[in-house]
């Protein structure tokens, strides 16, 4: 009887001893790269960030990290708009900076806006997209409408734009009084379908590897057919598992009793999302303090000036007394 236990112990213990070699040798092993762009390590980031020279803020976290904000000033103080503030949530494989075609036209109407450079982004602190986890990812986003809040803006408008709406939702779910209202671009809870491609069985391995022996790694890759890639290094193509799957978009809706002006806007020519779709977003936002429009010749990622005209409008008529 002792003889077979020791049997079946062995054979088990050689099973798992297999199982978890084969995994790290998967974890491991070399990926072929569809994308050109190898991004940027936090170290290159903190260079660049130190020698960077345009308008910008920089705070720090309540875990130590140096956040990013880039800034776009109004080139004269309109006294009714010197207290208002617009801070973007980028979209992503982004950074603050394509969002100068937003920055840009909002502050030649006036207002102060700030692009934030997510934690493991662009220039901000952090390993390449990644997260320690969601409470933290929330917390970095509560956190930078406080900082604003605390530059002497009192009202502070989130301006999100595709996976920046989901980020704009978090934020508002989190710290609702910090925040006077909402501009949600180009995002909804179910997108075009056969944009991206089944994950072959064997890539999935390796990256589900990958997130049990080096969590920190970037082992998925952001790739669909007829996607614009960046040279820019500071857009990141590669994501941690923990990252992708920390937050479920489907899941996420704005409090019931939030009572402040929302506007909710999509491209005619939007790639990634249909019309009719971020109308079902729309539909299911309370309140009645809230607006539709869609862009004209915008797509999901070029948005032309004339809809920033508008949003500028649509800041003017809410906001300025």
């Amino acid at each position: 009887m002792k003889k077979i236990i020791k049997r079946v112990l062995y054979t088990l213990f050689f099973i798992v001893a297999a199982i978890f070699i084969f995994g790290l040798i998967l974890a491991y092993l070399p990926t072929h790269s569809r994308i050109k762009n190898k991004g940027i390590t936090p170290a290159e980031a903190a260079v660049l960030r130190q020698k960077y020279t345009g308008p910008h803020n920089l705070f720090t976290t309540t875990d130590g990290v140096t956040l990013f904000l880039r800034r776009w000033n109004p080139t004269s103080i309109d006294p009714a708009k010197k207290d208002i503030a617009v801070l973007i949530f980028h979209g992503f494989t982004a950074y603050s900076g394509p969002y100068s075609m937003a920055g840009i036209p909002i502050s030649a109407g006036g207002y102060t806006v700030f692009g934030l450079d997510y934690r493991g982004h662009g220039l901000s602190d952090g390993n390449r997209g990644d997260s320690p986890g969601k409470d933290r990812w929330i917390a970095d986003l509560a956190e930078s409408v406080k900082y604003i809040k605390g530059l002497g803006f009192s009202k502070v408008i989130i301006l999100g734009h595709s996976l920046g709406v989901a980020m704009a939702i978090c934020a508002a779910d989190t710290v609702p009084k910090e925040i006077s209202g909402l501009i949600l671009l180009s995002g909804a809870y179910e997108g075009r379908k056969g944009l991206s491609k089944p994950v072959p069985f064997f890539q999935q391995a390796k990256i589900l590897a990958s997130s049990i022996f080096r969590p920190k790694y970037p082992a998925v890759e952001y790739y669909r057919d007829g996607m614009n890639v960046s040279k820019d290094t500071l857009f990141n193509f590669r994501y941690t598992l923990r990252f992708l799957t920390m937050i479920d978009v489907k899941k996420l809706r704005l409090p019931k009793n939030l009572n402040i002006p929302v506007l909710v806007g999509v491209g005619d020519k939007d790639e990634l999302f249909e019309v009719d779709k971020v109308k079902d977003f729309y539909n299911l936002i309370p309140g009645n303090k809230k607006e539709f429009f869609v862009m004209k010749n915008a797509t999901h990622a070029k948005i032309p000036i004339e809809s920033w005209e508008e949003i500028v409008a649509w800041l003017d008529k809410t906001f300025k007394p």
